[in-house]
């Protein structure tokens, strides 16, 4: 790879022209240094620790899906469950935390620096989820209080983790694979909650002696699982912690936002060869003029038709799709419950019954984990760079909007019969297929894309949290529709939302194979130039 020659060679007897062509013939050189960079041992590294993250983000998240059912025994009502409020509270407290941290995170990352806040959101959900595991009770406070201030702590780090670890791998792939780079990292959630169930069965197991031989309820052997089964996932997180740390600021935010094209250049030359991350602190900084960030130019960019339908179209058809996914992601357990997949028999007031309950709550997400989730990530990934992005999120709307209308109209037949039963888990899987081989692989890269560098992670931060706001209706349709209408009610109302999902995918452009400052709608040619020509 050759190296991006210094401006400082070039004579300083130039005229202005000749200095300003210089350093946007500089600027486009290096951002071409990236697009076309082979895939390299960085690339890897930045996936792998991006990806670690969100591994644990599905962990966290989804915990509570069988974490719920462990504090029914534990803290739960006379019927041994967690009331309507209790379980909506440690269910909703996540997704209202990650709206918050994809706000402010997105907009920190635009004005301090990607590094600067890579590695913070973690240490958030580090310290949170590491509290819930030690959560104690006393009389001025419930333990599901405490719970659920942990846990929207918790979402406020997760929800940092969406717009960092996109913006990086997107800012640092090259073009022909950033696709694919930006949905492996996004494919460790598939992972994430695959080993929640796991560890879930694990625990259980492990403590199936103590529960056998406890009295129904089996409040101390259960205390322990969902402790453990919950603090675990801290874990990969202190793994990943040093690695965030160390990642280098991304060249795009160095040469566009802080307006350093030669420290740009050189970081360019040290990510993309051989050798570590350096910074000669005694170079001398050269500043440019580019478009800088405000309210004026943010009013300004968005603005635009051209612009505004896009941020429309990444938020909206976020919203859609969360509304889906985590309206049955975190109830998951609920549904297989309603249908008495799984469901153990006997005395329910048994020591048995609790243990089979457990361990079938836990093996009903490994099967969904197993069947659904983890195919569906990688079908994105091998067609995403192919395919484009938008026809893959159009064909997953459509066909989830078909499903539900199926599971919608047919769930009392399907909940008639043992066969039936099946199917129904059958669709469900099915459905889980295609929420990732479709919008909600899709809607976490398109976001990371669309936007210019100098708000990017605004943009991104705005989507997803308009996502998480759908995330929030669901939790509350579905704690309210599970008992007026049960999970065929739910899926009813679901098909209505993954069509107007269409329509607001046909507001978002085709990314695939291009650069994102073409996607960006901005002016490239002239796009920095010599110190005070610009305001």
């Amino acid at each position: 790879m050759a190296t991006i020659p210094d401006p400082v060679e070039q004579s300083s007897h130039g005229s202005y022209h000749e200095k300003t062509l210089t350093l946007n013939e500089r600027r486009r050189a290096a951002l071409e240094e990236i697009d076309n960079a082979p895939f390299s041992w960085f690339h890897f590294k930045v996936c792998l620790v991006a990806g670690v993250g969100f591994f644990t983000d599905a962990y966290d998240i989804f915990a509570i899906n069988i974490g719920a059912t462990m504090l029914g025994y534990v803290y739960g009502n006379e019927s041994y469950q967690l009331n309507t409020s209790q379980s909506l509270g440690v269910k909703v407290a996540t997704p209202v935390g990650n709206l918050v941290g994809q706000l402010l995170f997105g907009w920190l990352a635009d004005v301090v620096g990607r590094k600067r806040m890579y590695g913070v959101e973690l240490m958030v959900m580090i310290v949170a989820t590491f509290g819930q595991a030690v959560a104690g009770q006393a009389p001025a406070v419930s333990i599901i209080g405490v719970i659920v201030v942990w846990r929207f702590l918790m979402g406020v780090g997760i929800g940092g983790d969406y717009p960092m670890s996109a913006i990086i791998s997107s800012e640092f792939a090259a073009t022909r694979s950033r696709g694919r780079l930006m949905t492996a990292v996004f494919a460790s959630q598939g992972w994430g909650q695959l080993c929640c169930a796991i560890i879930g069965i694990i625990v259980v197991s492990a403590y199936k002696d103590e529960i056998l031989k406890s009295p129904f309820p089996c409040v101390v052997p259960v205390d322990y699982t969902w402790r453990l089964l919950i603090g675990l996932g801290c874990v990969p997180g202190v793994v990943a912690l040093y690695f965030r740390l160390t990642i280098p600021e991304t060249p795009r935010f160095t040469m566009d936002v802080e307006r350093n094209v030669a420290q740009a250049t050189a970081d360019i030359n040290n990510v993309l060869q051989p050798g570590h991350h350096t910074k000669d602190e005694d170079a001398q900084v050269q500043h440019v003029a580019a478009p800088r960030a405000s309210r004026a130019d943010f009013a300004a960019y968005f603005g635009k038709w051209k612009n505004m339908k896009v941020l429309i179209g990444t938020s909206y058809s976020w919203f859609a799709l969360d509304i889906a996914f985590y309206g049955l992601g975190l109830n998951s357990s609920i549904i297989l419950t309603a249908i008495n997949f799984g469901s153990p028999t006997g005395d329910k007031t048994s020591a048995l019954y609790v243990y089979q309950n457990l361990y079938n709550v836990c093996v009903g997400n490994l099967i969904l984990s197993v069947a659904g989730l983890i195919p569906g990530y990688w079908a994105s990934f091998f067609l995403i760079d192919y395919w484009g992005r938008k026809p893959i999120q159009l064909m997953g709307f459509t066909v989830l909007t078909v499903l539900f209308i199926i599971m919608g109209f047919a769930y009392d037949r399907l909940d008639a019969t043992g066969s039936g039963r099946d199917a129904f888990v059958f669709l469900y899987c099915v459905t889980n297929f295609f929420q990732n081989f479709g919008p909600n692989t899709t809607t976490f890269v398109i976001p990371g894309e669309a936007f210019p560098t100098r708000y990017r992670s605004t943009g991104y931060g705005i989507s997803a949290a308009t996502g998480k706001l759908g995330a929030i209706i669901s939790q509350v349709g579905f704690a309210q529709l599970i008992n007026i209408g049960g999970p065929n009610k739910f899926h009813g109302d679901l098909r209505s939302v993954m069509l107007t999902g269409v329509f607001s995918t046909l507001l978002i452009p085709e990314t695939k194979q291009r650069t994102l400052e073409d996607i960006s709608n901005e002016e490239q040619d002239g796009y920095i130039g010599d110190p005070g020509t610009r305001s």
